[in-house]
Formats: C-alpha cells, sequence, structure tokens
C-alpha cells in the first residue's frame, strides 16, 4: 500500500514534465534542429529499438557512419535495411550484459578502424524477474551499468575515442527515485529482487558516474548525461503494463526521446559546473527529492565498485 501511494505520487510529480506534454511545451521554442555528422563515427547501443533505433537512423541520416550494437541479427539486418544510407550503417552483434562480449565488440575492426566522434550508452532493460548472466552477474545490472562502463573504459584506454569526442549516457527520470546504492543495484539476493527499484538505481549511478569521467577525464572525451521523459518503448510495454495502460496516452514516441541526444552531438553545449541531466534540450537537477542526496557513497567508490565488478582495475 505505501509502495503504490508513493508511485502515485512520483507519477503525479512528473506527469507534466515527463510526458510527451512536456516535450510540446517545450519543443515550442526550439529552432529547428539541422545536425551535420557528416564524417563523424557513432556507436550506438541498444541501437535496434525504441530510443537507440531513432539515434542511429537519424545521425545516419545526418551523415554519420553508425556502428550498431545489438543482440539480434535479424534486427540488425532491418535496421541496416532502413537506413538511408545503409553503408554507413554497420551492424555489431553484441550482448552488454556479458562483459566478454563487450570486450569483444570493443576490439572489432570496424570499431578500431576510425576513431569514435559519439558514443551512446542507450542500451538497458527493466526486468521483473531476477535473472543471473553465465558470467554470473545479475542481468539488468550487467546490461544497464556494468556493461557500458566497462565498454567506455575500454575504448578510451585504448585510444578508440576522437580528440573532441562526446560519450552521451542514457539515464532515466526513475532515477530521481533513489539516492546511489551500491551493493543493492547488483541485485544478488533473487528473494529480494525489485526491478523497477533496481534500474532506477542503475540509471542514479549513471549519473553518478557521468560526473566521475568528467573529473578523471577533464574533457578526453567529454560526457554528458540526458533523460528522454517516459517514451513509449518495447520495453516498458512488456515490463511496465500498468504504467502504460494509464499513461500510454501521454508518452512520447522514439524520435521525441532521442530528441535531446542528437542535439547534445549537434550543439555539444558546454559541461555544467554543477552537475545536472539533460531533458528536452535544457540543464535539469540531479535531485527533486532531499533524499536522493542522502548517499554512503561517492563518485570514487562507485568507479572502484564497477571495476571490481567487471574485473578491471581498479582505478587510483
Amino acid at each position: 500500500m505505501i509502495r503504490t501511494l508513493g508511485s502515485l505520487i512520483f507519477y503525479a510529480r512528473f506527469v507534466r514534465e515527463f510526458s510527451v506534454l512536456g516535450y510540446r511545451r517545450a519543443a515550442r521554442d526550439w529552432p529547428a534542429l539541422e545536425a551535420d555528422f557528416s564524417g563523424q563515427t557513432w556507436l550506438v547501443t541498444g541501437a535496434t529499438g525504441g530510443i537507440g533505433r531513432a539515434v542511429a537512423l537519424s545521425a545516419n541520416r545526418c551523415g554519420a557512419r553508425v556502428l550498431a550494437g545489438a543482440r539480434s541479427d535479424a534486427k540488425l539486418r532491418s535496421l541496416k535495411n532502413e537506413a538511408t544510407a545503409a553503408r554507413r550503417m554497420i551492424p555489431l552483434r553484441s550482448d552488454l550484459s556479458l562483459i566478454t562480449d563487450g570486450d569483444r565488440m570493443s576490439r572489432e575492426r570496424a570499431v578500431v578502424q576510425k576513431p569514435i566522434d559519439v558514443l551512446v550508452n542507450n542500451v538497458g532493460v527493466l526486468l521483473n524477474e531476477h535473472s543471473i548472466t553465465s558470467e554470473g552477474l545479475e542481468t539488468s545490472f550487467a546490461t544497464n551499468l556494468l556493461g557500458p562502463y566497462r565498454l567506455t573504459e575500454t575504448l578510451r584506454d585504448g585510444g578508440a575515442f576522437a580528440d573532441d569526442a562526446l560519450v552521451i549516457n542514457v539515464s532515466s527520470g526513475g532515477m530521481y527515485g533513489t539516492p546511489l546504492r551500491l551493493e543493492p543495484m547488483a541485485g544478488r539476493d533473487p528473494k529480494r529482487f525489485d526491478g523497477t527499484a533496481a534500474y532506477a538505481m542503475h540509471k542514479r549511478a549513471m549519473v553518478v558516474l557521468t560526473r566521475y569521467w568528467n573529473d578523471q577525464w577533464l574533457g578526453q572525451p567529454t560526457v554528458q548525461v540526458m533523460h528522454p521523459g517516459w517514451v513509449d518503448t518495447a520495453g516498458v510495454q512488456s515490463s511496465l503494463p500498468l504504467f502504460r495502460r494509464v499513461l500510454g496516452k501521454w508518452l512520447r514516441d522514439a524520435d521525441q526521446g532521442a530528441d535531446t541526444i542528437l542535439w547534445l552531438a549537434a550543439e555539444r553545449p558546454a559541461l555544467p559546473s554543477d552537475g545536472g541531466i539533460w531533458l528536452d534540450r535544457a540543464l535539469k537537477p540531479e535531485h527533486e527529492f532531499a533524499f536522493t542526496r542522502k548517499s554512503d557513497h561517492d563518485p570514487e567508490e562507485l568507479a572502484a565498485f564497477l571495476a571490481r565488478m567487471t574485473g578491471s582495475a581498479v582505478p587510483d
């Protein structure tokens, strides 16, 4: 009962801003986005569905060479067939829930052939049932956070990024409901697993990780974090059916969810000095509730935790 009441308060608080109503209101003041990504190489994870698909197709249409990462060969073929310039849409079959598969993708010839100008860490899943990967990790934790962390770190360590590269981390408005928590987000205990809470914790961690990378890397590459609002994706349809039934007509479409990613890549706004998360081309606060500011952990502890979980060298 208490949890249901909390959910209602949360959704009521954000419905005007995160729904299509918020997008339409913000878009009234926007100039047309005339993006030209000619000569750029993009790597987009989760590229065959929802927001990732919209980003991959739009970047390709605007001139980019797009490395499209996803698990399904059939969906990758469909994406390539739909691309404006099929020769510049390069499928990369990969499952970022597996650390070894992400490492393999980072060594693909197409990835190392040219410097990466834009990396979009878009892949994400919300699972209602607890599951473990073949590497012994909870699947959503591995997909949403460990895979993107390891991939980004590996690409940077390997010198894969262009000098002015941009990493765009895709978070979620759900992160407003939780502080940074380390051990609980790993989902080791199936009896206490809550897929929605886990997803929110992963997306909060992505915001904190963005700040950490910017402090450590000093623009080599630059890292921005955004969230797309409430988008009617296949994941929402399968994992949050009640949410979709109630709010379905107010959900954004994939292109609306992708807009801020493309805007960030085209406009390259300055990094916010005090943090923040982008929504609808505007910088929003990282916290909306006081309790989410109270964490026992800092960004350095998060990075060390992720490094240990992925078998990477722990940062100094």
